[in-house]
């Protein structure tokens, strides 16, 4: 990689642009730009879920995830380029169906919350589908892989269910919405 930020600052984007990856520039508030904004987010709040205490597994599931999560960043940044590869949400879906085993089946809706560690993940879970929902806006206007998409579709799927095990291996279980509750 070598040395590739040795300046910081550039003031090339105060004109409200930002070069991609590919030496183009592009508005700020593109959705290019939104996508690789909210896949950037995922990703951090993925490093603030591997500050808690979690298991072993999950938390080199989660590693794996933040790299998968820079290579999608790389394929935004680039257009017209395609890193991620089918195993990835692949894996994801093998993931699902393992955690998801523990788990019994679903007869409410649930809430977020629970563990702290469980909590975030549902946090996840929502930044994961606005990064998907910018994502699939940006692919109706320029191409997107498949894979990407695809990508952020399975790892929501996969917050929710780690949210939920995460829940159940701290001694906990789900939070179950009461309809009218407040009523």
């Amino acid at each position: 990689m070598g040395h590739r930020l040795t300046k910081i600052y550039t003031r090339t984007g105060d004109a409200g642009t930002t070069g991609l990856g590919d030496g183009s520039r592009t508005a700020k508030n593109s959705a290019r730009v939104a996508a690789m904004g909210d896949v950037d987010e995922l990703n951090s709040l993925i490093g603030v879920i591997l500050c808690e205490d979690i298991p072993a597994d999950v938390r080199e599931l989660f590693t794996g995830i933040q790299h998968d999560l820079f290579d999608l960043g790389g394929e935004l940044c680039i257009p017209g380029s395609a890193l991620l590869k089918a195993t990835q949400p692949a894996r994801l879906e093998a993931a699902i169906d393992h955690y998801n085993a523990d788990l019994g089946p679903l007869k409410e809706f649930i809430l977020p919350g629970g563990s702290r560690s469980a909590a975030l993940t549902h946090l996840a879970r929502t930044v994961c589908r606005r990064a998907e929902r910018v994502t699939v806006s940006l692919a109706a206007e320029e191409p997107v892989s498949d894979t990407g998409r695809q990508y952020l579709n399975r790892l929501s799927d996969l917050l929710f269910v780690l949210g939920r095990w995460l829940n159940k291996a701290a001694g906990g279980s789900d939070v179950l919405w009461q309809k009218g509750k407040n009523a």
